[in-house]
């Protein structure tokens, strides 16, 4: 197979998507939440549909297997130059590699694994499938976030696998960092301690830029998702953290743009 051109850099995040009992129903909720417009994806990976912007690939969404009881929740995923020596490196570093590493048909090569906390993640290496093809505009992936219990341990396991570099923010009372490569953030690590919830334990954070905040947290409500988080303004823009109608977590915020 011939590798795609432009892919994205080793451990920069570059494709999100989820597993759902409804696929229909699920591109019906986003597809009207974000203007997505969807389109068959491999088919060695089952009831699977890619979503767009515009003509350029954003997310995927995936029918669960019926026979496995895992979580309705996006997974992050991140590129790898070479998928099998990056699942390696995972084991090597204290985590899992629950699926894989699989082809996805002539699209690319792909692993799910675990972090040593138990965050799921997904590894990708592109073929002809790149991953998200478009980034700030209301409706794409703007942002990847590690909710865990503190960053100290964690952060270096990622840092091995993927080779970042961590810039920690200074505060008494709020233990993050961001996770950076060529000294450019392509990820947050937020410690939370016991505010970990309990039902979901350390996850992967998907943000989703939005026009208005408040008006795509109402429109959730409207077409059966719900709201876990009020919208409320952050250093980083206007944020809410939503559910979809079948209970997958994510983020939707109106970016501020950066000072001049």
């Amino acid at each position: 197979m011939t590798e795609v051109g432009n892919r994205h850099p080793h451990g920069t995040p570059c494709w999100v998507s989820l597993l759902a009992r409804g696929v229909e129903a699920t591109q019906e909720f986003y597809g009207r939440l974000f203007g997505w417009e969807f389109h068959p994806g491999p088919s060695s990976l089952g009831t699977y549909v890619r979503a767009s912007l515009n003509g350029k690939n954003v997310a995927g969404i995936g029918e669960l297997p019926r026979d496995r009881p895992l979580p309705i929740a996006w997974t992050t995923y991140f590129a790898a130059d070479d998928a099998d020596k990056t699942a390696e490196l995972v084991r090597g570093c204290g985590g899992t590699v629950g699926v894989g590493p699989l082809d996805a048909d002539d699209a690319g090569r792909l692993a799910i694994a675990l972090d040593p906390l138990g965050a799921v993640f997904g590894i990708w290496q592109a073929v002809h499938h790149r991953g998200i093809e478009t980034s700030g505009e209301p409706g794409s992936p703007v942002w990847n976030e590690l909710v865990t219990r503190e960053t100290s341990m964690v952060a270096t396991f990622y840092s091995l696998v993927f080779g970042f570099e961590t810039q920690h923010v200074v505060s008494t009372d709020f233990d993050y960092l961001t996770l950076q490569l060529d000294g450019r953030p392509v990820g947050g690590i937020h410690g939370v301690g016991r505010g970990l919830p309990r039902d979901r334990g350390a996850h992967w954070m998907a943000y989703f830029e939005v026009a208005d905040t408040d008006a795509a947290a109402r429109q959730v409500v409207q077409l059966g998702g719900s709201v876990l988080r009020a919208p409320r303004d952050s250093a980083y823009g206007r944020v809410a953290t939503v559910t979809d109608p079948e209970g997958a977590v994510f983020t939707v915020i109106r970016t501020e743009p950066l000072p001049a």
